[in-house]
């Protein structure tokens, strides 16, 4: 009896339930041939919070998840939640598969979107002035002269101002869902991380069916911003 090979199994990293939702909408929507598969440690975020930031410990916990991933058959890696972004560097080549921050994709996407300035949303002020920080820094990695302004924007307000602003950024995966309402009321395009990130995981991993997930269909398995 013919069967379907396996589907490329990407896990999603997270460090609280509100990302789960658009991280798997962003793979259904732009890698369909995607097997998501949810890791959630809901104590990442405290503890960091508790220990004052991303410290060595927890860096090495999240090597952890993802080593623990790849051993269960995933192609391919996110992580979807920003703080523990850092730790993506040099990852995917100890693991041997693509791993990829929260928002890193969607920095590019903006960065590469040929605007002047970009608006970056986030629904508290922390986790913008994380991410203006950042893709300022992307910007200036990259050499480009984009500058970025923030606001602070809770799911369901007004659309804000976008001022001479030709971009829009969401800094949170919560706020993903929201992404298509925003650029129809501002008339934008509107950069969110779920779908970006989706985009290029399926060009890392197409659907390739390699010794990862044949070995977990061998062992009898199927082959976390905010």
């Amino acid at each position: 009896m013919n069967t379907a090979p396996p589907r490329p199994r990407v896990a999603l990293i997270s460090a609280t339930p509100a990302a789960i939702g658009p991280a798997v909408a962003g793979l259904a929507d732009a890698f369909p041939d995607a097997e998501p598969w949810n890791l959630l440690d809901d104590a990442l975020l405290t503890d960091a919070d508790a220990r004052g930031g991303l410290t060595p410990g927890l860096a090495e916990r999240m090597r952890r998840l993802i080593a623990y991933a790849v051993e269960g058959g995933a192609r391919g890696v996110l992580l979807t939640c920003s703080l523990y972004g850092p730790v993506v560097e040099g990852a995917d080549a100890d693991v041997g598969v693509p791993v990829l921050a929260a928002d890193s994709a969607a920095f590019a996407a903006a960065l590469a979107g040929g605007h002047r300035r970009v608006l970056v949303l986030a629904s508290f002020e922390a986790a913008l002035s994380d991410s203006l920080e950042r893709f300022r820094a992307a910007a200036r990695a990259a050499g480009s002269s984009v500058e970025a302004v923030g606001r602070v924007i809770a799911p369901g307000d007004v659309p804000p101002d976008p001022g001479d602003a030709d971009g829009v950024l969401l800094a949170q995966y919560s706020l993903a869902p929201h992404a298509d309402a925003l650029s129809a009321a501002l008339g934008l395009p509107v950069h969110a991380g779920p779908l970006a990130a989706a985009r290029v995981l399926r060009a890392a991993v197409g659907d390739a069916r390699g010794p990862a997930s044949q070995g977990a269909a061998a062992e009898g398995g199927a082959p976390c911003s905010e």
